[in-house]
């Protein structure tokens, strides 16, 4: 792209603060429908009165029937908040990963910090790991995923250069044998309806959650993103090369192991509660730049909102496509990121 070519595209943008209002937007339209859709349908302005009105009584005279403030707030309302939540952690860990490594290819699922989450994750429920009690989980997901994470980069770093192909091709091994080891864990189990609870698993999906569910992955992707915010100059910095960067006065080795621990923790909260999801990291970074550009300041809010809108209209898909019964999330952004990947492959081909 020639700089004529740039400063058209830049001319051509919202205005920032208007990208962030429809995101917004798109983000609470989102969350309307999905508390709204399901077995007991209901209208927008009876779930943002149910809403109001537990938030502050006063606002709001209730006119429904008990039951149905039960339904949003105690099953579906948690639900989006969930999916709002692990949409936005993997968007922004996914662009993160992008920029810490130097590849638009980059994922958390395609670069096996999933599949080592969901080791951690599954050795926890088929093997009665509760070693750390009700954070047991958790914290299995967070040393999986760090360990898978540096086992991709130690791989496709040789001679102090790392490449697409062998950033690709040491995420997909690493992700096959983790895959593998979570495959033998569950059918060596012996527990039926524990191999069947982790297979589940495995596919994503937000059936049964609660509300003890959501603090621990909200407070991680609060935390993290606030964090990578933080670090915006340092993540810019590294888009424009290891030796630009360290010119720059950034210790590039120590910066990148501190990243990588960063969000190994916030995918392994975020798996955890949510099993494996792809792709929502590889898409949404480079949508999220399109609309305001590749400066993390203002790129990593945006896609938060995004990933957040996205997963909430993806949960709704798939509890809607063939109901009464759900299609595991997993499964859809498969279907959806899959094609996104090609695409993005042939076009990198093609530069």
């Amino acid at each position: 792209m020639t700089g004529l070519t740039r400063a058209a595209a830049h001319r051509a943008r919202l205005p920032y603060a208007m990208v962030l209002a429809l995101l917004g937007a798109a983000l609470l339209a989102a969350a309307t429908a999905g508390i709204a859709a399901g077995s007991v349908p209901l209208a927008a302005g009876d779930v943002w009165g149910i809403v109001l009105h537990r938030i502050a009584p006063a606002l709001v005279e209730p006119t429904w029937p008990p039951v149905r403030e039960t339904i949003v707030m105690d099953v579906r309302v948690p639900r989006v908040l969930l999916c709002g939540v692990v949409g936005a952690g993997l968007a922004v860990c996914g662009m993160a990963l992008q920029a810490l490594v130097r590849n638009p290819l980059a994922d958390p699922m395609l670069l096996g910090v999933s599949s080592g989450a969901g080791v951690g994750a599954v050795a926890v429920l088929v093997l009665h790991v509760s070693l750390f009690g009700a954070f047991s989980l958790p914290i299995a997901a967070f040393t999986g995923a760090l360990a898978a994470l540096t086992a991709v980069y130690f791989l496709a770093r040789s001679g102090g250069r790392m490449t697409t192909v062998r950033l690709v091709l040491a995420g997909a091994a690493t992700a096959e044998v983790l895959s593998a080891v979570t495959s033998y864990l569950i059918v060596t189990s012996g527990e039926p309806h524990r191999a069947e609870s982790a297979m589940r698993w495995m596919l994503g999906g937000f059936g049964g959650t609660t509300w003890d569910l959501v603090p621990v992955p909200a407070a991680a992707v609060l935390l993290g993103t606030a964090a990578l915010l933080g670090v915006s100059r340092p993540l810019n910095l590294l888009l424009a090369g290891e030796e630009a960067a360290a010119s720059m006065g950034l210790d590039v080795h120590r910066f990148r192991a501190g990243s990588f621990v960063l969000v190994a923790l916030v995918i392994g909260a975020t798996v955890a509660v949510s099993g494996s999801i792809g792709f929502v990291g590889l898409m949404l970074p480079h949508v999220a730049r399109l609309l305001v550009g590749a400066d993390h300041r203002r790129a990593l809010p945006a896609v938060a909102l995004l990933g957040a809108a996205f997963l909430i209209a993806a949960d709704l898909a798939a509890r809607t496509v063939i109901a009464p019964e759900e299609v595991p999330i997993g499964v859809l952004t498969a279907l959806v990121g899959g094609p996104f990947f090609l695409w993005l492959m042939r076009r990198r081909a093609a530069r």
